[in-house]
């Protein structure tokens, strides 16, 4: 399968006549976008935008910057005819992914749809249409500097699948058997996101907690607590063993990372079908009985759950915790990543990009 880098996002925009302007994709944005210059072969690209209907003109327009870092998460995550959400991927951050995006989409191989899109309600899938998605078509390609939207029968779903995460089953916890139906389907939407956190972790070099309560986890055939980089019991947790009530807080939180028994890079709570109000509640629970520690607190839960997490980690019970929302995408993103690129070397501003600061300062 072939894999863009951010040289040939670049390479491929830089095609762009400068001297034209380009509308958005979203027709709601009346704005106007003009390229500056482009710094060869990653990236930056310094673009102008304005709004002529508001009286705004180019030489009033201020520059704005489209990041290599940027370039390459979009990059990265391109997959040869899937659709991509650009806000999603950017979980609402980078002020300038439209207009990446709309670049994007003026070049040959790249195209914009609006697949379906599987949602749980009231446990029972329905599919919602009219999202707007990138997508990459290397063998149906159009005209330089035009955009093109095409129909697609691809439906979606925001949770990850389990040929991405390979085999997994949900057992009870009391040893019964599996779990079936819809209990099933949420429960195993929560345990993919377990997995590739921990997938992730270990591709991090971080040893990973997951919940006492979710030992039922089947992955690939073995108990999730038998793979390599699972913590068996947290009173063995250097960083918690003179803190017996922290230890007992941290008991169910879904995942904790861990490294070289001195840092703790995450904590993380996530979230599918109930509210983030619980997690928020755990973390903010172990963060009160733990003396003040630098580490993440965290948030896993559906992209369209975004607004509900910003209304409740801005509530002033949990502020202190500063949160940061990890939508589903940017989890999947990042683990296919870790499988893709085999990445190492990675520092706590690398993986803050795909998440967003949500709490609000006073």
């Amino acid at each position: 399968m072939p894999q863009l880098t951010a040289s040939n996002l670049v390479r491929e925009i830089n095609r762009l006549n400068k001297n034209n302007v380009y509308n958005y994709i979203d027709t709601s944005n009346t704005g106007v976008i003009k390229i500056e210059r482009i710094q060869l072969p990653e990236g930056p690209i310094i673009i102008k935008r304005w709004k002529p209907e508001s009286g705004e003109n180019e030489s009033s327009a201020k520059s704005a910057s489209i990041s290599k870092e940027q370039i390459w998460r979009l990059a990265n995550a391109l997959i040869p005819n899937q659709p991509i959400n650009v806000d999603r991927l950017f979980a609402g951050s980078y002020n300038t992914r439209s207009v990446l995006e709309a670049l994007l989409a003026n070049t040959p191989q790249f195209q914009y749809c609006y697949p379906g899109r599987i949602q749980m309600t009231g446990g029972s899938p329905t599919i919602k249409h009219g999202h707007k998605h990138i997508i990459w078509t290397p063998d149906d390609t159009h005209a330089l500097g035009v955009t093109r939207l095409i129909n697609t029968d691809i439906v979606i779903s925001e949770a990850a699948s389990v040929d991405t995460y390979d085999a997994l089953t949900i057992t009870d916890p009391s040893g019964i058997g599996e779990i079936t139906g819809i209990d099933a389907d949420i429960k195993r939407t929560h345990a993919l996101m377990q997995i590739a956190l921990y997938n992730i972790g270990k591709q991090l070099d971080y040893r990973t907690w997951v919940a006492q309560n979710d030992k039922g986890i089947i992955y690939n055939g073995k108990r999730i607590i038998e793979y390599d980089g699972i913590i068996q019991s947290l009173k063995n947790e250097p960083l918690l063993k003179a803190h017996a009530d922290a230890i007992k807080a941290a008991l169910l939180i879904d995942c904790i990372w861990f490294k070289n028994g001195k840092l703790m890079p995450a904590v993380i709570e996530v979230e599918h079908s109930t509210g983030v109000t619980s997690g928020l509640s755990r973390m903010k629970n172990f963060q009160d009985l733990f003396p003040p520690f630098p580490t993440s607190y965290i948030i896993v839960a559906p992209d369209d759950d975004r607004g509900k997490v910003i209304q409740e980690a801005n509530k002033t019970q949990f502020k202190s915790l500063n949160t940061k929302f990890l939508p589903y995408s940017a989890v999947n993103e990042l683990y296919s990543l870790c499988k893709r690129r085999n990445i190492r070397g990675i520092n706590q501003e690398f993986l803050d990009s795909f998440m967003e600061a949500v709490v609000i300062a006073a």
